[in-house]
């Protein structure tokens, strides 16, 4: 009930002549000839009672709203129906037919009530994008380090170090600070608005916070994660004097940069501006019900007008014009397209204008991201690579086992692909356990979390960006990058226990990093090659290194059965658009169903992909469906946006027209279905009721109707359109 209260006092805000249209019955009933101020006729409108003025002004209230409103929608190259209902409003209240102009004013404020309710369901805005946007940054502010304006401790002001083009020179930097040390990550920075950084600042990004402005990385090196800009699944390593993109996530290690744009220039702002730009841009759409407008509006009036001459009678002209009052235009697709979007909701799926459903079973061609849209969120684990000749007793689910649950306590990107595949792997083991297999000889039969009881863990440290070390069950376990996992507590790569078997030779002993290069070259020829959209995490348990775990971007399960449905509804082309590398693109795009790829792309790049579809001559309905911050320019620029979602608020969904909300990629052609067979349904309950309209206009051309039971009819047609829309409801896809 009181989500039933908050709906009415809603729309009542909304379309405040609906409440008013309603209250001004009570008048016209109750003292319809109440005239105190006696015997004064007005030319055309008599002398009305109260009651009867009361419909006057409101009608005329409603005729002036409705001639302004026809006014925008031709400024704005639409064409609605709203002139016979403003031409039947004065008609019947010039021939004192109240009731009928009061029926009419009901018809036209309950008509954009039920539409405004369609239209508000949810609202486009860029609310959750500009919230994801940076808002800080810490600057560093330390002696030395350079930064306009403030002091280096020597009595300058930082200017010497200056080399001419506006920056400071790296060595200004100390060197706790150039490297990310934690002391430079805790104190000597201040936190300002990210709108006060100018080029040349020094800047700190702290584990897990966005890159605020561009710049160019002053650390030795970094891991960012580039989805939000490019939809790259896996984090990227970077080294110093690489370019950083603001939007970027930064890893687990703090980083040092230094800024080379203003905020506002930075590419997370750019990626602001092109959503705008694209939804500023996006074309009206013609409604079906402004297609059949014109004609049905110049049959009535022609009507009328030849009733009102043969006849010579005024009244007439009323008569016709009650009956052709366009209910079934004004209400009947509304109620459509609310019953269509209340299955779409049940679906999951939220249709944020009506707009959409007029075009969404015109769908031609279909963009797709990559990355959480035709695959999975994160990398799965694939398969386990025992290493050869490593002579372990382990087998694969041993692996993932202790693997998985060293990766539970790691943030980074892998770990929650790895970790997953261990809780599959226990529950493996704890069902053969049951089942009486005893996978591992005598003493390690007996290890906790080896088909019986649940891993103990102690000791977990996090080397961020080269892998996680911890103790499963009394085993030291290190999993990460192979210089990390096959390392001794040295640091160094022991040959003895990566190569069993292999003895130590001169070029193992070449200083630096050349030696190990050569063993890590050769580990991996031992595992084989990876294809190229594959990563690996290596393992070592008690110093040996036994396993590698491969990972790759994974389509979806029922993506490619997705895509065949959207083939079958005749979409007619099916793309990709993804930042990704073109090998990686080109697998996904082939197990999928895909043929047109286009990779590497920054979020500009999508939106003139789609653009070009778009302008292109005899086009259909272009739609792009993706997920991340980096889709949001894309999603907007399409004829039709389709973000998938968890149900959370990401800045795709407020920059798309359609948000799946259980993130299921069947949801597209759903979607399609759907809405086809909405817009079907509304046309049949339209043009059902401007039949039963017209055919009553003739029979009120020959007077065979009273205009006040014409109008009272026409509410009983609107009535039959609205059933017929309610169809709409009915799952038959």
């Amino acid at each position: 009930m009181r989500k039933f209260i908050y709906l009415c006092s809603h729309l009542c805000v909304q379309v405040p002549l609906l409440p008013i249209a309603v209250l001004t019955v009570i008048p016209l009933a109750v003292c319809p000839s109440w005239r105190p101020w006696g015997a004064a006729d007005i030319p055309v409108l008599g002398n009305p009672g109260v009651g009867q003025w009361i419909v006057i002004i409101v009608a005329a209230y409603t005729i002036i709203d409705t001639v302004r409103g026809m006014i925008d929608d031709l400024r704005h190259g639409r064409v609605g129906v709203d002139l016979l209902a403003v031409v039947a409003i004065a008609a019947t209240a010039a021939v004192q037919e109240y009731w009928a102009s009061w029926a009419v004013v009901l018809m036209i404020s309950s008509g954009e009530a039920i539409e405004e309710y369609a239209q508000s369901k949810a609202e486009s805005s860029l609310t959750a994008l500009m919230t994801a946007a940076p808002q800080t940054a810490h600057v560093v502010r330390r002696p030395g380090v350079g930064v306009a304006g403030v002091n280096t401790g020597d009595g300058s002001d930082g200017s010497s170090d200056d080399r001419g083009d506006g920056f400071r020179k790296v060595a200004a930097l100390p060197s706790s600070a150039a490297s990310g040390s934690s002391d430079a990550a805790t104190s000597h920075y201040d936190t300002v608005a990210v709108e006060s950084v100018t080029p040349g600042d020094v800047l700190i990004v702290l584990p897990g916070e966005t890159v605020p402005v561009d710049g160019e990385l002053l650390s030795g090196s970094a891991t960012l994660d580039l989805s939000n800009i490019n939809g790259e699944p896996v984090p990227r390593g970077v080294f110093a004097g690489a370019r950083v993109m603001s939007g970027a996530v930064n890893g687990s290690t703090t980083l040092t940069m230094r800024a080379t744009e203003a905020a506002r220039d930075s590419q997370y702002q750019r990626i602001l501006a092109l959503v705008a730009a694209a939804r500023d841009s996006r074309p009206a759409v013609v409604k079906t019900a402004d297609v059949l407008a014109v004609p049905f509006t110049v049959l009535a009036l022609a009507i009328a007008a030849v009733a009102w001459l043969v006849s010579g009678v005024p009244t007439r002209f009323a008569q016709v014009l009650v009956l052709a009052t366009p209910c079934p235009l004004l209400i009947a697709a509304p109620v459509a397209y609310v019953a269509g979007t209340g299955r779409l909701a049940k679906s999951g799926i939220l249709i944020k204008t009506q707009d959409v459903l007029e075009n969404l079973g015109r769908v031609t061609h279909v963009f797709f991201d990559k990355t959480g849209t035709l695959t999975v969120k994160q990398p799965q684990v694939t398969r386990v690579e025992m290493l050869p000749g490593a002579g372990t007793h382990l087998n694969e689910d041993h692996v993932l086992m202790m693997a998985g649950v060293v990766e539970t306590y790691s943030v980074h990107i892998l770990a929650k692909g790895i970790a997953k595949a261990g809780t599959e792997a226990l529950s493996r083991l704890h069902r053969r356990f049951e089942e009486g297999q005893r996978l591992c000889p005598q003493p390690d039969a007996d290890w906790p979390g080896h088909g019986r009881d649940y891993p103990v863990v102690k000791h977990i440290d996090e080397d961020a960006g080269k892998g996680i070390s911890g103790e499963v069950n009394g085993h030291k376990v290190r999993v990460g990058r192979l210089s990390f996992a096959a390392s001794s507590e040295d640091g160094f790569l022991p040959v003895e226990r990566i190569v069993p078997g292999r003895a130590t030779t001169d070029g193992d002993r070449r200083p630096g990093k050349q030696g190990e290069g050569r063993l890590a070259d050769e580990i991996r020829t031992r595992f084989g090659m990876l294809a190229p959209d594959e990563m690996a995490s290596y393992v070592s348990v008690d110093g040996h290194l036994i396993a590698r775990i491969v990972l790759r971007d994974v389509p979806r399960a029922n993506a490619k059965s997705a895509l065949a449905r959207l083939r079958g509804l005749g979409v007619a082309k099916l793309s990709m658009l993804t930042g990704d590398k073109r090998s990686s693109a080109a697998i996904i795009a082939s197990e999928v169903g895909i043929d047109d790829v286009h990779a590497e792309l920054f979020p500009e790049d999508k939106v003139t992909a789609v653009t070009t579809a778009t302008v292109t001559p005899s086009r259909g309905v272009t739609m792009m469906v993706g997920d991340g911050v980096n889709d949001a320019p894309v999603l907007a620029a399409a004829d039709i946006g389709m973000a998938m979602t968890d149900g959370t608020s990401t800045a795709a969904s407020e920059s798309a027209q359609v948000v799946i909300l259980n993130d299921d990629i069947a949801a597209v052609p759903r979607a399609i279905a759907i809405a086809r067979r909405t817009k079907r349904v509304m046309l049949q309950a339209v043009l059902a009721g401007l039949a039963l309209a017209l055919i009553g206009m003739v029979a009120a051309a020959f007077n065979l109707i009273p205009v006040v039971v014409g109008a009272f009819l026409q509410e009983a047609i609107d009535v039959v359109s609205i059933l017929w829309a309610l169809t709409a409801l009915l799952d038959r896809d």
